[in-house]
C-alpha cells in the first residue's frame, strides 16, 4: 500500500492499469485499494501542481506563521478549523519552534495577502502575533523541480520537471 501512495503522490494521473503494472497486481486489486484508501480518509484529493510563475495570472503566495492561545479542552485544534474556514488559506500546521501555526495562503496581489493578514488573522481572537514571509520563487513542491531545464509531458501535453 505504501508504494501505491507513493506513486499516487509523484503523478495523480496514472491510470488504474498503469498503477497495476507497476505494482504487479490485477486492476481489480489497486482500484479496490484506492477506493478504500479514499474512504477511509487517506488519500483525499487529487490536485495539479501549477507553475504560477509561469501562467498569465496574478498569483502572490506567503508563509503565515501565528503564536497563539491554546483553548481550553481544544488546544490548537479550534483556532486551526477557523483558519482553514477562509479561502484564501491552502494549509495549516500546527509546527514545533517560536510559532504554534504555520498558514500557506493564496491571493491575486501581494496587498490582498497583507490585507488579509491585516484585518481577518490579526484580529482573531486568541492570535497574537504573526510573521509573513512572502514567497519570492518556488524552486521546488513536493518533490517537482520547477526551474530545472529537463522536463516531460505528461499525456496532455502539460510541461511537468522532474
Amino acid at each position: 500500500m505504501k508504494r501505491l501512495l507513493e506513486l499516487l503522490e509523484e503523478d495523480s494521473t496514472l491510470t488504474v492499469h498503469e498503477l497495476a503494472v507497476m505494482l504487479n497486481m490485477t486492476d481489480e486489486e489497486v482500484a479496490e485499494q484506492i477506493r478504500k484508501l479514499e474512504h477511509d480518509g487517506v488519500i483525499n484529493g487529487y490536485h495539479a501542481l501549477i507553475n504560477w510563475e509561469k501562467s498569465n495570472e496574478n498569483y502572490a503566495s506567503a508563509l503565515i506563521e501565528l503564536r497563539v492561545t491554546p483553548q481550553k479542552n481544544v488546544g490548537f485544534d479550534d483556532i486551526a478549523q477557523q483558519i482553514s474556514r477562509f479561502p484564501e488559506v491552502e494549509s495549516v500546521y500546527l509546527v514545533s519552534g517560536g510559532y504554534d501555526l504555520m498558514v500557506c495562503i493564496s491571493a491575486p496581489t501581494m496587498q490582498e495577502v497583507a490585507l488579509f493578514v491585516q484585518k481577518r488573522l490579526a484580529t482573531m481572537d486568541g492570535i497574537f502575533s504573526t510573521a509573513t514571509h512572502f514567497v519570492l520563487t518556488r524552486y521546488k513542491e513536493r518533490n517537482v523541480n520547477f526551474n530545472s531545464p529537463e522536463t516531460r509531458n505528461d499525456e496532455r501535453g502539460s510541461n511537468i520537471c522532474d
